[in-house]
């Protein structure tokens, strides 16, 4: 009982306004901002590529069109209609997930790989946290963490390691992928599709980044793992939870065997995941394409997997219950973007801020960016819905700053990605840590260190990008 009040008084002492709040306010900023901003535009002017970008010398006043109370009244409806595609892709995902989670394929093969290396020391630790980094990278499907917590929590502590190792070898592969996202439609395919930009482009340089980071997280897990090893002592959690208590509420590892359904259903999804590849890779899908897969997938899964079809449906609605407020905040906060162009203000600001860009040394345009993204990360904790706020903004500034949209678009997803490893607003990470029982505090004390580690490694990432022109 002590633990949990402990627990509540810090949630307390981080409590937020509800991310709506803060949207709203923008959007009623915004609003009112169109009555005291010049209202300005640049001329659009198409490259080699067929991508418009800002001619920089074009910037004029032009009529000022203030925002009125019914131009308000709809923003937030007209921005779910421009989102459509968006908010319907991200509640397809998270029920096609909901019904493999309910078929037991995830946590069997979770279970099933952890305990084919139990026996094999440190070495479990990166043989899990590669594919739950690959699997995250190409999905973005970070909210699975939730679920692999739990499946090798227990082994984590039988070959005696302790909870922060558990929650590490899970948050920080997850996190991870996440942020160098090689073909995440929610946080890249939205960002490139305001920038104008191929979805999907630029994979190469985030393959190589992908690796370093993961190399980096996987080694700083098994440092402080291999410590707590050999004493006990040193876990940051030690002495709080006994023996009985760290058993008697996990999850069982005793192996199990798949049943004939399953391991056909896991066929299916290793089908499926292939197609989505595929039709990524070679086609450029997006959410209307991937929906329909996600949908498919599902309900096929569902059905081989043992799921009668209203459990299917009952699964699906659950997904949708657990990935609405994402889906929901994408609209949203496009209200925001629709106020700005609305006003005749969005070129303005771009024009202001590249102003102040003049002021510092061009090579470090894009670090600045990515403090931007970072500080913004923490009120707006959704990468599709960040990405509809910032990304008007920092493409226009890319244009006028001499950096290219692809390195902007870089810098987004790492001012996204790396801080939903320690921010207090990020959903899934406080969600993980209930799981692991851990106290927050804890937490940053562990993870403190990398997430420097991984802004320095970004900051470089970003120098090398500018300099090489990255597209």
């Amino acid at each position: 009982m002590k633990e949990n009040k402990t627990t509540e008084n810090n949630k307390t002492d981080i409590r937020m306004p509800h991310i709506f709040v803060v949207l709203m306010i923008l959007i009623i900023a915004a609003s009112l901002a169109s009555y005291i901003v010049p209202a300005g535009e640049y001329d659009r002017v198409p490259t080699e590529d067929g991508i418009e970008v800002i001619d920089p010398d074009s910037f004029k006043i032009v009529e000022r069109t203030p925002v009125g109370i019914l131009d308000f009244m709809f923003a937030i409806p007209q921005g779910f209609i421009e989102t459509a595609e968006i908010v319907f892709g991200i509640l397809m995902n998270g029920g096609m997930f909901t019904v493999i989670e309910r078929t037991g394929i995830i946590n069997l093969g979770v279970t099933k790989l952890a305990n084919t290396f139990s026996n094999r020391g440190l070495i479990v630790i990166p043989i899990l946290m590669i594919p739950f980094a690959l699997i995250t990278t190409f999905t973005g499907q970070i909210e699975l963490s939730l679920v692999y917590l739990p499946a090798i929590l227990p082994l984590i502590l039988s070959l005696g390691f302790d909870r922060i190792t558990a929650a590490g070898t899970v948050l920080v592969a997850t996190v991870g992928g996440f942020t160098v996202a090689l073909t995440v439609p929610a946080n890249l395919g939205v960002a490139q599709q305001i920038s104008q930009l191929p979805l999907y482009s630029g994979i190469g340089y985030r393959l190589i980044i992908l690796i370093i980071v993961l190399v980096v997280g996987i080694f700083y897990v098994l440092r402080y793992a291999n410590k707590v090893k050999k004493d006990p002592t040193l876990s940051l959690t030690y002495g709080e939870h006994s023996h009985s208590d760290e058993t008697e509420n996990d999850v069982s590892i005793n192996p199990m065997e798949a049943t004939t359904r399953q391991k056909i259903a896991s066929l299916v999804i290793l089908i499926a995941f292939g197609i989505l590849l595929w039709g990524i890779l070679k086609h450029g899908w997006y959410f209307r394409e991937l929906s329909g897969l996600y949908v498919m997938t599902g309900v096929v899964v569902g059905l081989i997997g043992g799921l009668t079809p209203s459990q299917v449906s009952e699964a699906f609605v659950e997904g949708f219950k657990k990935v609405l407020l994402g889906a929901t905040l994408v609209g949203l906060a496009r209200g925001v973007a629709v106020v700005l162009d609305d006003g005749n203000i969005m070129d303005t600001i771009i024009y202001a801020a590249g102003s102040l860009v003049e002021a510092v040394p061009s090579s470090i345009t894009a670090v600045i960016m990515l403090v931007v993204q970072t500080i913004i990360n923490f009120f707006i904790p959704s990468g599709s819905g960040q990405a509809m706020v910032t990304m008007p903004i920092m493409s226009g500034l890319a244009d006028l700053s001499g950096v290219t949209r692809q390195t902007g678009v870089l810098a987004f997803l790492f001012g996204d990605g790396f801080s939903n490893i320690i921010y207090p607003t990020s959903g899934v990470l406080m969600a993980t840590l209930a799981i692991g029982k851990i106290e927050w505090n804890k937490w940053v004390k562990f993870i403190f260190p990398l997430v420097l580690i991984w802004f320095g490694l970004s900051i470089i990432f970003l120098i090398i990008a500018q300099l090489m022109n990255y597209s």
